[in-house]
């Protein structure tokens, strides 16, 4: 299925996404909270105080000790995850690049809905921008395909300018997945705004292996894939470090702007298989257990 495995789908419906934060949609999911509900995991007892449910006191210790326990249990409750895909032609342009892209976006839904909750899945300049709304295991397979199966017309906008007009609200956790080549400011902006959103946000940036070690030679013609500007240049070891230390500096300083507004950062490379990208750095930085 497009680079997904059955293997790693089966591998995945064991795993949860980590959330920080501590709002919590209303609705029944999987997950713990801290708070005490009516969801069919025990947790302890405490003494029974006017008001409570008759029907939750336990007879057996009232039988033993002549006092009134009621039983507590678990309340399970659904996060409200928003993925947003960059389909901007920086990415969608790049085969490998917009296939991982599509494919970690798909997974990471397939995980949030195997977990019972919902997820708003957004692709951002895209020329179709219809908004996947989901929600519970039933549709998580159904989802996956869909994205995986995302056509990439790209449109004029830039993926900064898109989505700060497509930010959703009331949600738990929000994961964008971007190449992440475009002003720094402009990113400044966008996350600013979303940090007025109160919610867990993952910025993950995904780049092609020649965008990070570019290995032209010679005479070559530069084409930006947004704009469509020419640029005729000479690949000398000199020009190349040079391009290495800008981008350097951009990725250093993209960290910096997540981690000013406690958003989590991920760099990755499109050579590495989504198995790798979940299993191994996600659960590493604690995004996924």
């Amino acid at each position: 299925m497009n680079g997904v495995s059955n293997e790693l789908l089966g591998r995945l419906r064991k795993t949860t996404l980590v959330v920080q934060t501590r709002k919590r949609g209303a609705h029944k999911g999987l997950r713990r909270s801290h708070k005490f509900g009516s969801s069919l995991e025990f947790s302890d007892f405490r003494a029974y105080q006017p008001g409570d449910d008759l029907r939750q006191i336990d007879w057996n210790i009232y039988g033993r000790t002549q006092k009134h326990y009621i039983k507590r249990y678990l309340d399970e409750q659904e996060v409200k995850t928003a993925i947003y895909l960059d389909c901007t032609k920086s990415v969608s342009i790049i085969p490998s690049k917009w296939e991982r892209a599509k494919q970690l976006a798909a997974t990471l839904s397939y995980i949030a809905l195997s977990n019972e909750d919902q997820v708003s899945f957004t692709p951002v300049a895209n020329g179709n921008p219809r908004v996947i709304q989901r929600k519970g295991a039933v549709q998580a397979k159904a989802t996956l395909i869909d994205i995986i199966n995302l056509s990439n017309e790209s449109t004029s906008l830039t993926f900064t300018e898109s989505l700060h007009t497509q930010l959703l609200k009331d949600k738990q956790l929000t994961i964008i997945i971007t190449d992440g080549l475009e002003a720094l400011e402009k990113y400044d902006t966008v996350l600013k705004k979303l940090a007025f959103l109160n919610c867990d946000v993952w910025f993950i940036q995904m780049l092609n292996k020649l965008e990070l070690e570019p290995d032209y030679q010679g005479d070559v013609k530069l084409i930006d894939s947004e704009t469509s500007s020419e640029l005729n240049i000479s690949m000398r070891p000199k020009i190349i470090s040079q391009y290495e230390q800008r981008l350097h500096e951009h990725l250093k300083n993209l960290k910096k702007i997540c981690d000013k507004y406690g958003f989590r950062y991920l760099l990755v490379n499109d050579e590495k298989t989504v198995d790798e990208i979940l299993l191994r750095d996600c659960i590493s930085h604690g995004w996924i257990r």
